[in-house]
């Protein structure tokens, strides 16, 4: 099997390591963690790439450690913010714990014989914890001035905002959780995003002043954009994993979308696709006989199946079909739920759609500009109803037309579609 170390680094994992000696530790299995604090209901894309390289550890025989913050999250993590976060409340905190533990579910390996994830929360050992003794036991193997140099806080420090004293020890409680999952359970290296290497750090030389067991550090790159922002957010904000905050489809149309100057990038940082495979998606790109978005086609399917299973892939495949311009595909209820969100739609009463002319009602709710105009488009074949060409003017809707007795979708040309769904009153 080859070495997880050189795995990584052949596909662009690596940013930095505290040590070479990582890569003679990783030729026998070991335990490796990366820190998740839970300040939303849901992880997001920019997490992903850690998921990802605690599967590729697993993969390669090593044990996963996912550390969820509850102790953590009460603080907030100033590394790589500009401003001190929100402080959230108690039961916050604890909703979204059990809420984001849900989103390594389809990715790490939980039936693995040797290597099955472990999950553990930091409150467990931080709320018996007396701040005297942790001062006392912890705090005496700090020193101000290294604190002080560590980037995360001097950017903070020399901002307008500046930085709490809260957030300035965001560093020595991370730094003793490496060290308590060192002692107890046996794990011996730490991932992080590059802008973690000060907390890293901090916990290698904890582990080390306490004459602990041996430790190391490895962060990734960021995931960036080539135009140097960060991946992870769309034109309706971040890109969740949790299917509640983002379906299938939304999660699948984010990376159609993506630039072709990353998407190779994020074939090797975020699938499992071989890299000779990836080499040739390349290669692909710059043929002449090239389909565009064919590689992006490719990324979208890999990813979806990933975070939401073949069943969240099919939703978004068949979503994408449906919402396609002159698509023929048939569509049923659980498709245009998805729709939905990603379409203009509106809300009318049974009485507002049963018996109503289309034309009259594509009028009504601004569909089209007149009833000339639209008789016009149905006499040249460019009017359609739930998909299906509409052959007669005069057609009236009835409960038949609905699709699962819900939804009607209208469309003009190829491009302009609109989604009704009917609403029970009381």
């Amino acid at each position: 099997m080859q070495n997880i170390i050189d795995l990584l680094q052949e596909r662009g994992f690596i940013d930095a390591m505290t040590s070479e000696e990582i890569r003679v530790c990783a030729e026998n299995p070991m335990r490796v963690y990366l820190g998740f604090d839970p300040t939303a209901d849901s992880l997001h894309v920019g997490n992903l790439m850690g998921i990802v390289a605690l599967a590729w550890f697993q993969k390669c025989g090593h044990t996963p450690v996912v550390l969820l913050g509850g102790a953590t999250g009460r603080i907030g993590d100033p590394s790589g913010k500009s401003v001190e976060r929100p402080l959230l409340e108690e039961f916050a905190i604890q909703s979204n714990l059990l809420a984001i533990r849900k989103n390594f579910d389809s990715i790490l390996d939980f039936s693995h014989p040797t290597a099955a994830p472990i999950f553990l929360n930091n409150g467990d050992w931080f709320k018996g914890y007396d701040l005297i003794d942790f001062l006392r036991d912890i705090g005496k193997h700090f020193r101000m001035g290294t604190m002080l140099a560590k980037e995360s806080v001097r950017s903070r420090i020399e901002s307008e905002e500046g930085m709490s004293f809260t957030e300035f020890s965001y560093q020595m409680i991370q730094a003793y959780d490496f060290y308590y999952l060192s002692q107890e359970y046996g794990v011996q290296l730490q991932l992080g995003g590059s802008d973690q290497w000060g907390n890293i750090t901090a916990g290698t030389e904890l582990i080390r002043k306490k004459g602990g067991k041996a430790a190391y550090g490895l962060t990734f790159p960021l995931l960036t954009r080539s135009d140097g922002k960060k991946f992870g957010k769309s034109e309706e904000g971040a890109v969740w994993l949790a299917p509640e905050k983002l379906s299938p489809y939304q999660f699948y149309q984010y990376f159609i979308r993506i630039p072709d100057a990353d998407v190779i990038k994020l074939m090797r940082l975020l699938t499992f696709m071989e890299l000779a495979q990836i080499n040739e998606q390349e290669l692909a790109m710059l043929h002449p006989t090239y389909i565009p978005n064919t590689a992006q086609k490719l990324l979208a399917e890999e990813l979806t199946r990933m975070v939401h299973g073949e069943e969240g892939l099919r939703v978004a495949q068949r979503v994408t079909e449906g919402a396609a311009p002159g698509s023929k595909t048939v569509l049923d209820v659980e498709a245009l739920r998805e729709i939905q969100h990603d379409m203009p739609y509106v809300a009318l009463s049974k009485d507002e759609i049963i018996g109503q002319k289309f034309v009259d009602l594509a009028v009504k709710i601004g569909f089209a500009a007149s009833k000339g105009e639209l008789v016009r488009l149905i006499q040249n074949g460019g009017a359609y109803l739930n998909n299906e060409k509409i052959e007669d003017a005069a057609l009236r809707l009835e409960v038949s037309s609905l699709i699962g007795g819900e939804y009607l979708l209208f469309a003009l040309g190829k491009k302009k579609k609109m989604l009704i769904k009917m609403i029970i009153l009381d």
